[in-house]
């Protein structure tokens, strides 16, 4: 049965949210301050984005203020007020009374947000009935409204779906769904588009503005994506090392940015940049025109679930990936992107169509031959996943993390040439050796991504397909690992399949690239041609929804 929430009075002519003098500090082996002495205001109807590298302290913050932190965190002084109400010393009990009708929060990570054995719909409808009775008969159609409110399609077909049979973008989007689920005054949202494609990222930044304007929604938005802040915020609110260096209107922060981390921040920002990343080691002789990779006509179908007619993730797509060349695969979320690459990885088998490596024709392989038959296949083509916190193995060292791939393919079997082994990879992402006995959680997002690039590369791989690589990162981050792979490129004539829904990545790092729509190739070609004369109108589409190309006219 649900628990009905008690209305908690606001002043309505108060800040939707005020912090004064915030101080938080996590206990522990390690202890740290990770914000020290913050202000922050957000009004009625402001948008607000607080922007920072990671260990800044910017979801620390907005975790202080909804009391989300964790056990080893504590507030140490300063006090939040909502709607004017002081809620620093609330109980969480209490304070629930002003989550959802006063304030929505939209998590970071869907993947670990959502209830994995619980239908979407559901979820949905429980976060709706925790503040309101609903009627059973307009249980299914008012969750339909909040799932469209968040930009997905097909609703009916969501409504019935797993997390696990979401994309990404999709997850992200019923957590929004969720967060305004009892229509709050103030959303506050923790990197809400890091995983959505630039299409549905506008959709939803307009939605979110369309609410701001109409409702007078307060929102305040941690964000890495520096384009999104420039287009979209009021104010932009840089922090570093816990404290703010740097606060103002977004014009005003662009235009004339006062501190010079703003400044670095802004010229990591592929949004503001056009020139393409240029390798810093020496390039190694490869032939560019040979092909690596080749997908001919490949389709794959999935079974859609209970009552509905079985989905094509990919429909009869074709792309090259030439040696020591990067090719991008670019469209919404639900485009078939991934399934593709899972299907280059042969990690799943296409219906039809033909996939060759190195000219060998590898269909019975990704058909479901046995286990042996894949292991040359599998070495020579390793996967790079967008999220590397659930890719890498918690109870494993980043020794034994790197190392697996040496051991499952029989490299070295050697334990103290393995261990020089492993030291090299790591030095090779620019890690040194006193992190080979961290675990992942003791490691930054970006120092995550660099052990899971020197994993992928121990098994001395040909072509590594990036899916999503460098998405979760903060800018600055950002920038290194794209120049890491750059390197790592030209050093070891690597190619890359490189699946991202950031346009802006691809100009920097790209020399082909193929935009995918439903599961349809709709134009493939060198990055240039495609992207400064698109043929074919979703291309332009997707081209215009670029956060920040008009503000990095001010920034350079």
């Amino acid at each position: 049965m649900a628990v009905r929430r008690k209305h908690v009075a606001v002043d309505p002519s108060a800040p939707l949210l005020e912090i004064e003098g915030l101080k938080v500090e996590y206990t522990g082996r390690r202890s740290k301050q990770a914000v020290r002495g913050l202000d922050l205001t957000v009004h009625q109807g402001e948008f607000v984005a607080v922007v920072g590298e990671s260990g800044s302290g910017k979801s620390t913050t907005v975790h202080a203020a909804l009391r989300l932190l964790p056990s080893s965190a504590r507030i140490e002084s300063g006090s939040i007020r909502l709607g004017g109400l002081d809620t620093t010393g609330w109980r969480d009990r209490r304070l629930a009374h002003l989550r959802g009708p006063f304030v929505g929060f939209v998590p970071q990570d869907p993947g670990t947000s959502l209830n994995p054995v619980k239908r979407v719909g559901v979820q949905v409808l429980e976060a709706i009935r925790l503040h309101r009775t609903v009627q059973s008969a307009q249980s299914r159609e008012l969750v339909h409204e909040k799932l469209r409110l968040a930009g997905l399609k097909d609703v009916e077909r969501v409504y019935e779906q797993y997390p696990h049979e979401l994309s990404g973008g999709m997850k992200q989007r019923v957590l929004i769904a969720v967060a305004l689920a009892s229509d709050p005054k103030l959303l506050i949202a923790d990197e809400p588009t890091s995983a959505l494609d630039v299409t549905v990222q506008k959709v939803i930044l307009d939605h979110l503005a369309h609410l701001r304007d109409t409702l007078g929604l307060g929102i305040l938005l941690v964000t890495h994506d520096l384009g999104v802040a420039a287009d979209r915020a009021d104010r932009v609110v840089v922090m570093k090392d816990g404290a703010i260096v740097e606060h103002g209107s977004t014009s005003t922060v662009l235009s004339a940015p006062n501190n010079a981390y703003t400044r670095r921040l802004f010229a990591a920002a592929p949004s503001f940049r056009t020139a393409r990343l240029e390798p810093t080691r020496t390039a190694l002789d490869v032939d560019r025109s040979a092909t690596v990779l080749g997908i001919e006509r490949v389709t794959k179908t999935f079974s859609a679930g209970r009552g509905h007619l079985p989905f094509t993730a990919v429909d009869a797509a074709s792309l090259v990936v030439r040696g020591g060349t990067t090719h991008a695969i670019v469209g919404e979320s639900g485009a078939g992107k991934s399934t593709l690459a899972r299907i280059a990885v042969g990690l799943t088998g296409p219906d039809a169509g033909t996939v060759t490596f190195h000219g060998r024709d590898v269909d019975g392989v990704l058909s479901g031959l046995r286990h042996r038959a894949l292991r040359p296949y599998r070495r020579e083509i390793q996967l790079v996943y967008q999220n590397p916190f659930s890719s890498l193995d918690p109870k494993f060292t980043v020794e034994q993390i790197i190392a697996e791939p040496l051991i499952a393919f029989g490299i070295l079997s050697d334990r103290s040439k393995r261990r020089a082994r492993v030291k090299e990879l790591l030095e090779s992402v620019a890690l040194d050796g006193s992190y080979l006995q961290r675990k992942a959680v003791e490691l930054s997002g970006g120092q995550r991504q660099r052990v899971a690039i020197a994993r992928a590369l121990a098994a001395d791989p040909r072509l590594l397909v990036l899916d999503e690589a460098v998405s979760a990162l903060d800018v600055s981050v950002q920038a290194q690992i794209l120049q890491l792979l750059v390197d790592l490129q030209a050093e070891l004539g690597l190619a890359y399949l490189f699946v991202t829904h950031d346009l802006s990545v691809v100009r920097l790092v790209a020399d082909d690239v193929t935009v995918m729509k439903s599961g349809r190739v709709i134009e493939t070609g060198a990055v240039a041609d495609v992207f400064d004369d698109p043929s074919d109108s979703y291309t332009r589409r997707l081209l215009e929804a670029v956060a920040g190309a008009t503000a990095g006219a001010a920034v350079s």
